[in-house]
């Protein structure tokens, strides 16, 4: 079992790579191999070219997005970090979600794969981030896993996030729920219990 993990800060070593790495130890020590993507500060964003669906190659930019596909598709989680920019997300990790998941090239290998995100700043504004980023994960049907208090570590900067004892221990809690979901996932699957089957039918506009 693997998780691949996404950092959407532009400091590789700062707050939100801290509270990842206590989020890979768990993993680790439960079993389950991470994998690591840091977003580029410089992610352009979606241009709405249509090319993603004209083609179903993925998108037209063919960078780190592309490069992202199958790692995400043979990875059975994902946990996705950011720094809080004005109580949102980052713009380069949103640029990168957005081109992401509208450009995947078969939505079905989301569907229920479980998914957590954190947000890590110096005092406000994670809950408005976090759920900036799950909404990403509710739309494609995927198994959002939650810890035992918001996901919110706080600091300035990494050796701040070292004093909050609290936030550590949040993000120890989500590796572990994390695991537990994957094993039980993997159990079902061992002992023949199937996922729902999706129903599918066409789109239904608001304006005819």
């Amino acid at each position: 079992m693997k998780v691949l993990i996404i950092n959407g800060s532009p400091h590789p070593k700062g707050t939100t790579d801290r509270a990842l790495k206590e989020i890979e130890n768990i993993l680790h020590e439960e079993g389950i191999d991470t994998e690591r993507v840091d977003v580029p500060s410089n992610t352009p964003s979606c241009a709405a070219c249509g090319y993603c669906h004209q083609t179903h190659e993925g998108c037209i930019k063919k960078d780190i997005v592309n490069d992202t596909y199958e790692k995400l598709r043979e990875s059975d989680g994902m946990i996705v970090g950011s720094p809080v920019y004005y109580a949102g997300a980052s713009g380069s990790l949103i640029s990168f979600l957005d081109r992401l998941f509208y450009s995947f090239p078969d939505k079905k290998d989301l569907h229920l794969k479980a998914a957590a995100s954190i947000a890590a700043s110096r005092r406000a504004g994670n809950l408005a981030a976090n759920d900036a980023i799950q909404k990403f994960f509710s739309i494609s049907g995927m198994t959002i896993i939650t810890s035992t208090y918001w996901n919110d570590p706080h600091g300035l900067v990494a050796l701040d996030a070292e004093k909050d004892e609290e936030g550590l221990r949040t993000m120890r809690n989500l590796a572990r729920n994390m695991a537990y979901y994957l094993k039980i996932r993997k159990l079902a699957e061992e002992n023949g219990i199937k996922e729902p089957e999706v129903e599918k039918g066409d789109p239904t506009n608001f304006i005819r």
